[in-house]
């Protein structure tokens, strides 16, 4: 299975899209919006960012594995 190492990040704030690359070996559970500056933080039951607001799911996920 090939790992999908970028993502769509999409501001619940503002709807500012962004494409940014995921980390493979740790979750970002944070992530500053270029546009409003918001400050996003996973939802509950999300391991990051990415699964909570991104176009694709991080890679441990991807892979099912445990994140982080």
């Amino acid at each position: 299975m090939e790992i999908i190492k970028k993502s769509v990040i999409t501001c619940p704030e503002c709807g500012y899209e962004k494409e940014e690359t995921m980390p493979t070996d740790a979750c970002q559970y944070f992530y500053r919006c270029d546009n409003c500056k918001s400050i996003l933080k996973s939802k509950e039951g999300d391991c990051c960012v990415f699964c909570s607001y991104g176009s694709v799911k991080c890679p441990p996920v991807q892979q099912k594995k445990s994140c982080c």
